[in-house]
């Protein structure tokens, strides 16, 4: 479901009027226009009586303290603007940042774990960092890998969450979202929405209860700022403000102003990349020397595709787009899954889940497409000798699976 024709039931306003105002509501008063950044880490006060019993109820509910700021590891003003606009944008009561999106997904499993839950439903493909915090046992989690359909099959009464990303790294595979909602039962459901962006879907208008951004792609969109996001009810944030309180994995003032400034510009930034992105997949798609190319119902500026040409030679030959990991960047990146974002994912799980030796990802920026294309038209190399008729056989409508 396209976000500005959802229903909005925490805020009215249209996705791109939220990007740009969303945590900014109280400049005009304060005499402002663009946000200020407050770097302390330390604030004075004189009533330690006061501080006391401020500090006794953030430890007994998690509520964010009222009134002058404590310690920069309780909150920070300029983080918290930056909270209050992602909730915004992804319709949730509250949004809590973190160092990293690992920060933020190890805070919600160390919340569930201190309620006595470590089992984890968890839809392959994920990003590869997830998927071995959860396979590793790193934080003694319990997981059952399943496909959506299993997901009812596989909740059980002690489940922490079902963990799914539609679209997913790097497959771009996509999950019904109020169906696998519906599914989980009582479990509550977290969706990496890092790949689509509240500009393209809003999960949590689809059931799920939180909402997971790695903060340093779109969110941020420049590669220039580390960042991790969980969008969810109220309830549960303050129980992650808890956790990270007490483990320290805070997000910089500088960054919470980066990654404000970066809302900003999302719905533009996401929408011209997405229309570039369709259109180099329409392309890749009738290349003689592409196999297979994933584009997502949902739209959004990633693809990825399976070459019959050498894909470690394709990243050797780029120009233009840079070989790198990551992504959501204004300029366009690519990178070989297998043997970087997802060599973490052990062989078999990789195969299983769609993640081949000849898939490449790409995440599409802003440069014109013409040149972005001639970038690719010349990595992509010659086509190969091998005639088509003893090539891979290939469906004509999973050419250009749009999952």
């Amino acid at each position: 479901m396209d976000a500005d024709t959802a229903p909005r039931e925490a805020d009215a306003r249209a996705v791109d009027t939220l990007a740009v105002h969303a945590g900014r509501e109280d400049l005009a008063g304060l005499g402002l226009h663009a946000p200020p950044i407050d770097l302390s880490t330390t604030y004075p006060s004189y009533d330690s009586r006061g501080e006391a019993a401020r500090i006794d109820a953030f430890a007994a509910t998690g509520e964010a303290p009222e009134g002058p700021p404590v310690y920069g590891r309780l909150g920070n003003p300029t983080v918290a603007r930056f909270e209050s606009a992602l909730a915004a944008l992804e319709g949730t009561e509250a949004a809590v940042a973190f160092a990293s999106g690992m920060a933020a997904l190890s805070a919600v499993l160390l919340a569930q774990h201190a309620a006595g839950h470590r089992h984890v439903v968890a839809v392959r493909p994920l990003y590869g960092c997830s998927d071995h915090l959860l396979t590793a046992g790193l934080l003694g989690t319990e997981v059952t890998w399943t496909d959506p359909e299993g997901v009812a099959d596989a909740v059980r009464p002690d489940t922490a969450l079902v963990m799914v990303e539609s679209p997913a790294n790097p497959t771009l595979a996509e999950v019904d979202l109020s169906a696998l909602a519906a599914a989980c039962g009582t479990a509550p459901l977290l969706v990496d929405n890092t790949f689509a962006t509240p500009v393209l879907q809003r999960p949590a208008l689809s059931g799920a209860r939180m909402v997971l951004h790695s903060a340093t792609k779109y969110l941020g969109g420049h590669g220039d700022v580390l960042g991790g996001v969980v969008a969810c009810d109220e309830a549960f944030a303050r129980r992650l403000r808890q956790i990270r309180f007490a483990t320290g994995g805070v997000l910089h003032p500088l960054a919470g102003y980066l990654l404000l400034r970066g809302l900003a510009t999302l719905p533009v930034r996401v929408r011209a990349a997405s229309a570039t992105a369709a259109a180099l997949a329409a392309r890749l798609a009738a290349d003689p020397r592409v196999l297979r190319v994933h584009y997502p119902k949902v739209g959004g500026a990633m693809v990825a595709f399976e070459t019959l040409t050498d894909p470690h030679e394709v990243i050797a030959r780029v120009r233009l787009i840079t070989p790198a990991v990551s992504l959501g960047s204004v300029d366009t990146l690519i990178q070989h899954p297998a043997s970087i974002s997802h060599r973490i994912v052990p062989e078999d799980d990789r195969r299983s889940s769609g993640v081949s030796e000849r898939l490449l990802r790409m995440s599409v920026g802003l440069e014109d497409i013409e040149d972005l294309w001639s970038d690719l038209d010349r990595a992509l190399g010659d086509v190969p000798p091998t005639p088509v008729a003893s090539r891979p056989a290939v469906a004509e409508e999973a050419r250009f699976a749009r999952v």
